[in-house]
């Protein structure tokens, strides 16, 4: 089943995995057989990280791959503006306990960094805002408790 992805999530995901195949992986291929060249690999640390490294490096790449090869890439500009909440959307809540402003993207789950304020399509809250247009008003389970919030602003950025 096709996950969604932003365009932007999903070139950052191809850019990761370029720099994994390109960079990475032979820096690790060259670690490796410079530790052979020092004997015995039983007890050789150099040549026992740099194959725990390989390792690493090598299921980050599938997992990359996996989730591009699933990926139904959805390109926000594309889609005509409404006004109301989409995949992609990026929107301005105001919490009306508070009158506080917060601006979430609503991205593939792949791609959620709430430091970046980029939340999950799957979250509870960007859940609750789909569907919901400029004006509605919304109301989400948070770990602090009921939250209501109304949508100021959808923006296709």
């Amino acid at each position: 089943m096709p996950t969604p992805m932003t365009v932007e999530g999903a070139e950052k995901l191809r850019e990761e995995l370029t720099h994994l195949k390109k960079v990475v992986r032979p820096r690790i291929v060259k670690a490796i057989a410079e530790a052979r060249e020092h004997g015995d690999l039983r007890e050789n640390a150099e040549y026992h990280a740099a194959k725990d490294q390989q390792g690493l490096t090598e299921a980050r790449i599938r997992l990359i791959e996996s989730w591009l090869g699933d990926a139904q890439i959805i390109d926000i500009g594309r889609i005509p503006p409404t006004g109301k909440v989409v995949f992609g959307a990026t929107v301005t809540l105001v919490d009306l306990d508070t009158d506080d402003e917060v601006r979430y993207k609503i991205v593939g789950e792949d791609e959620a960094d709430i430091k970046e304020n980029k939340i999950s399509i799957m979250s509870p809250l960007a859940r609750a805002m789909i569907g919901k247009a400029e004006g509605d008003s919304l109301v989400v389970e948070t770990p602090q408790g009921t939250r209501e919030y109304e949508v100021d602003t959808v923006r296709h950025i």
